[in-house]
């Protein structure tokens, strides 16, 4: 499960999730929208004063709620130029039967009251609200409730405008992100407050509202440009703003939409959004100022389909860096993935505020990179092991090192190459071994073969050969595979002599222990085979075949026996063509079996 398709399913489920719109993409969707609008600088609006209704207030008033004739002086206070925006629904008759005065100091002055939907009665007349024309056939995509809980009419009477309070937290965040311009009370449209206390700030008599099939389109008010905004005719709010804020105590300025709400503790709950928790009469604020400044935070349908492309891109394009591109060049192009749909989105929401999910596909990337990675590694891992595995005894340290580097070194299967081949065995081992059965040592024999051995193995692989195998007293090792040796011929030869000197330092060893003598016979080749992984599907060697391995072999039978004697090393005229240190000479001729030509013999000069 390390090849390239296994991470498909990671991509296929990254894409389902997105494409079907689950609260864990919502969640993180949300946060990086949030933090978007964090990442915005604070915008300080003077046309906007939040009027509260605090502890200090209600400490100089008393018991909230007030009589309405303690509402009236505050209205009634406030400068004829300064549009007042209630948060505060009043709904039912005063106790102290305040409601004549609190009417007559509306009448008096700019007042836009609050109503709210509610899905507990129903309402049929809506009260007071501004005419709403159409344009294509309305689709009933609104908010819809039920009942709608309206200010007492000789409130709403007096008031320039009433528009609904009302908002939908995303789920599953509990946020509020957006707030709808309009809802729906029994299929009818009835502005929201915010909308409505446009309306009246900048003298417009009347909205429009645009249709397509899916539901409203746009809003406008008079002639003002339109406002885009969800089928539910929901417009996202920036919530980057600074308002003045101050007691209801203190002299309200003149020529400002003043929003009135309730701060003190246990009255007034803040309400969640992406700035943090603020007082619901802020969030008024936040609304109006995005309608007056014309900012639109885009997010059309078709965003989600690029955002899918988007992802599908990026982790296709990670697995191709990760599997097809050298190590340090795949991570750095997989970093330019992952950051691509980051640096996108921040871009689009700072040239047009379009909101583009960045953060969705670069986790998909994440992931995607890891799980190939992993596969990587441990694809290279096991190769590694497998290296050390087959060559860890054949190979000297560092040759294992230079194939677990570069395993490409190593070509599974068979391939023709020239290298040089060495055979060498011990001569005359029969009188050694009846010398250690006559002794009833057959522990001892096995112990001198292992140290001879041992000892010939080291000079073959300090000399970069590989050693092939171990046949009894015989050992067959060559060199230019599966690390590349230029000088193999050389290095074949310089082995050879070495283990001249070694066994010469082994035969006095051995003498002084009373043991036969001890020889060697060494034959080298030079020549063309076929070099790789042979045998079976279960079971197979790194190993070489060919007529040049087999000529080593017959030089190994020939040195140091017979007319050879004199001669522990033997290697052919192909070896002897390449050498560059080591001078030669030729001490006959022999004929391979199979064959006519007879091939020129040399050993070294000492």
């Amino acid at each position: 499960m390390t090849k390239w398709w296994s991470v498909i399913p990671v991509i296929l489920l990254f894409a389902f999730l997105k494409a079907t719109q689950t609260d864990i993409v919502k969640t993180v969707q949300f946060g990086y929208y949030d933090q978007l609008q964090k990442s915005q600088e604070i915008v300080s609006v003077d046309d906007i004063v939040l009027v509260n209704i605090d502890e200090s207030a209600i400490e100089k008033e008393g018991q909230y709620p007030w009589p309405r004739q303690t509402i009236a002086k505050y209205i009634n206070s406030a400068p004829n130029n300064t549009l007042l925006v209630s948060t505060i629904i009043w709904s039912e008759p005063d106790r102290f039967v305040g409601d004549q005065e609190l009417s007559n100091s509306i009448a008096q002055k700019p007042v836009i009251l609050a109503a709210a939907p509610t899905r507990q009665t129903t309402t049929v007349d809506l009260g007071i609200y501004a005419n709403v024309s159409t344009f294509g056939k309305p689709v009933n995509s609104l908010i819809d409730y039920s009942g709608l809980l309206t200010p007492l009419p000789e409130l709403a009477q007096m008031s320039m405008g009433v528009g609904a309070v009302s908002a939908e937290v995303d789920q599953p965040t509990g946020v509020l992100r957006r707030v709808p311009l309009m809802v729906g009370i029994n299929g009818n449209p009835y502005p929201s407050l915010g909308l409505d206390a446009v309306r009246v700030w900048i003298g417009e008599p009347s909205y429009t509202v645009k249709y397509n099939p899916l539901g409203v389109e746009w809003i406008r008010l008079g002639k003002q440009d339109p406002l885009v905004t969800e089928p539910s005719s929901e417009l996202p709010v920036a919530f980057w703003h600074d308002f003045k804020s101050q007691s209801i105590l203190e002299p309200i300025p003149e020529g400002k939409i003043a929003i009135l709400g309730v701060t003190a503790e246990g009255y007034s709950n803040p309400v969640a959004t992406p700035k943090g928790a603020v007082y619901p009469h802020e969030v008024q604020g936040h609304q109006i100022q995005t309608v007056l400044s014309g900012v639109q935070i885009l997010q059309p349908d078709w965003t989600v389909i690029v955002e899918l492309l988007v992802l599908v891109g990026i982790c296709l394009g990670i697995l191709v860096a990760v599997y097809k591109l050298p190590t340090i060049l795949g991570v750095i192009v997989s970093i330019g993935f992952l950051v691509l749909p980051l640096g996108l989105s921040f871009y689009v929401w700072n040239d047009r505020f379009l909101f583009l999910d960045g953060v969705w596909a670069s986790l998909a990337g994440i992931l995607v990179f890891g799980q190939s990675s992993f596969n990587q590694y441990y694809t290279t891992y096991k190769l590694k092991e497998q290296v050390k595995k087959q060559f860890g005894t054949y190979l000297s340290p560092d040759m294992v090192y230079m194939l677990q580097k570069d395993p490409s070194l190593l070509k599974l299967g068979g391939e023709r190459k020239e290298m040089t081949f060495l055979f060498m065995d011990i001569c005359g081992f029969t009188p050694i071994s009846e010398h250690y059965k006559n002794n009833n040592d057959p522990e001892g024999l096995v112990e001198l073969i292992n140290e001879f051995l041992d000892a010939m193995t080291k000079i073959i692989l300090n000399n970069g050969g590989t050693i092939d195998k171990y046949m009894g007293d015989c050992i067959m090792a060559f060199w230019n595979a599966p690390v590349p040796c230029e000088n193999h011929a050389d290095m074949a030869v310089k082995s050879a002599k070495e283990i001249e000197e070694k066994t010469d330092e082994l035969r006095r060893k051995y003498k002084e222990q009373g043991l036969p003598p001890i020889n060697v016979g060494t034959g080298i080749n030079t020549g063309d085979c076929i070099v790789g992984n042979m045998g079976s599907e279960s079971r197979f060697d790194y190993s070489v075949i060919g007529d040049a391995v087999n000529l080593a072999a017959r030089l190994e039978a020939t040195a140091a026996r017979g007319d050879y004697k004199d001669y522990p090393t033997i290697y052919s005229s192909f070896t002897m063509e390449q050498l560059t240190d080591i001078e030669s000479r030729q001490i006959g001729q022999i004929k391979v079996k199979g064959k006519e030509e007879l091939i020129d013999i040399y050993t070294f000069l000492k």
